[in-house]
């Protein structure tokens, strides 16, 4: 039965969905609003047994629209799986394939959208990377990317063209093989950051892109891929890129600003809009626009950090504070007093942003996005119902009292933290 084979894969798609519940049941079980809620959706699975579903439930973030168009790839992959494959006896052959395959497949179907016959070559080319991704030259991990376009070589050339970028043409094309990447240069002179490879949606390389920009970005624009989102907004529909980047993870960036990030060997979803509905109304839209894109680069880098956006007044702020970092270090107060009230958008430009959030302590920011106090230490000691784990932890859970709370944890993991709880984590 469907559910039996879905426990073998439930907690990967549930981590993958944040910690969303999800299960298997019957469809005629889910009720209509449970099919397309804003907390809650369904997509059925037809089988030999019956018509099934895949619910997922969420109780304090609406799900996405990327969320949603996902989980109707994984629903149909794991469709074609589970009724294609003949058991025979061989059922934990079947549950190892399911739960090392189903997650490659599901990504692969959500890029080639409505071009079928290009599942194979995406696949491919996944899967190629992923075995690059471990690969270390003189002891420097391997890094490369790819732009992927559906329109014609000379049509995507015009939509992007423009003095920011320098182009390169092969002649002839090259295939995406095996051997592509057999000597060093592929993956030291085209590194995924600055440069790519361009191909075709049959993974036929023409050629390669520099964006010359690249040097005059700053740090966060840099590892959020400013200017690649840029590019595959004006690459047209469909278009993709993919790369590995220097902590030999796979970054599939979709437009406008979606991440798939393979990550530790399981698949994850960087979606910009769950963090807007989790501040929504609590901070400046610009201004957590620019914080997302941050906390995202702090993820890659493996810095840690908690940000508070207090939602109480400043006395009740000061009720919880215990210290600071800086102690009662007058030099530090007074460096900090040089940053207080300025925006993140201004702390982000002046490249103070990073610095301040890899710091130790809590970062403390308002609605309006203005930089409240940085490098404070909370007393948990008010808050002792609060379900601990370290120090990072039991200080997010606690500070979540005051406000929308976000956590990035020195390995990589983002947790979102509200009145007292974690309601999310990517990674």
């Amino acid at each position: 039965m469907p559910q039996k084979v879905f426990e073998t894969i439930r907690t990967g798609i549930e981590a993958f969905y944040g910690g969303a519940a999800a299960l298997v049941v019957k469809y005629d079980e889910v009720s209509k609003t449970e099919r397309n809620g804003r907390f809650a959706f369904a997509r059925k699975i037809r089988t030999e047994a019956g018509d099934f579903a895949f619910h997922f439930k969420r109780s304090d973030i609406p799900f996405t629209d990327t969320e949603r168009k996902f989980g109707e790839e994984l629903a149909s992959a794991f469709q074609v799986l589970f009724n294609g494959f003949k058991k025979n006896g061989h059922e934990a052959h079947y549950r190892t394939a399911l739960l090392s395959s189903l997650m490659d497949i599901a990504i692969a179907r959500y890029l080639r959208r409505e071009h079928h016959r290009a599942f194979w070559s995406i696949q491919r080319l996944i899967q190629m990377l992923k075995n690059l991704s471990y690969h270390r030259n003189e002891g420097v991990p391997a890094t490369t990317g790819f732009i992927i376009y559906r329109k014609q070589l000379h049509a995507f050339r015009d939509a992007c063209s423009g003095p920011e970028f320098s182009w390169n043409v092969f002649k002839p094309n090259l295939s995406i093989s095996p051997e592509f990447f057999a000597s060093p240069l592929t993956y030291r002179l085209v590194d995924g950051m600055g440069t790519y490879f361009t191909s075709n949606i049959n993974m036929r390389v023409t050629g390669m892109i520099k964006f010359d920009s690249y040097g005059h970005c700053d740090a966060v624009e840099r590892l959020y891929h400013a200017n690649t989102f840029g590019l595959l907004n004006r690459a047209g529909k469909g278009a993709f890129a993919v790369d590995i980047n220097f902590s030999s993870e796979l970054e599939v960036m979709t437009c406008p600003d979606k991440l798939f990030v393979w990550r530790r060997g399981n698949w994850s979803l960087f979606d910009p809009d769950i963090y807007k509905y989790f501040l929504d109304g609590s901070m400046d839209e610009r201004e957590q626009e620019l914080l997302i894109m941050t906390l995202y680069s702090l993820s890659k880098i493996r810095h840690g950090t908690i940000v508070l956006i207090c939602e109480q007044e400043k006395r009740v702020l000061d009720s919880l504070k215990k210290g600071s970092v800086g102690g009662h270090d007058s030099l530090s107060s007074m460096l900090i007093d040089q940053v207080k009230d300025l925006k993140v958008s201004d702390l982000k430009n002046s490249g103070q942003l990073v610095r301040i959030l890899s710091s130790d302590g809590l970062t403390v920011f308002n609605e309006k996005g203005e930089l409240l106090d940085t490098g404070l230490i909370i007393d948990t000691s008010m808050t002792p119902d609060l379900i601990t784990g370290g120090g990072r932890t039991t200080a997010a859970s606690a500070a979540s009292l005051l406000g929308k709370v976000i956590k990035v944890s020195e390995d990589g993991p983002i947790q979102l933290y509200d009145k007292g709880k974690l309601v999310y984590m990517f990674g």
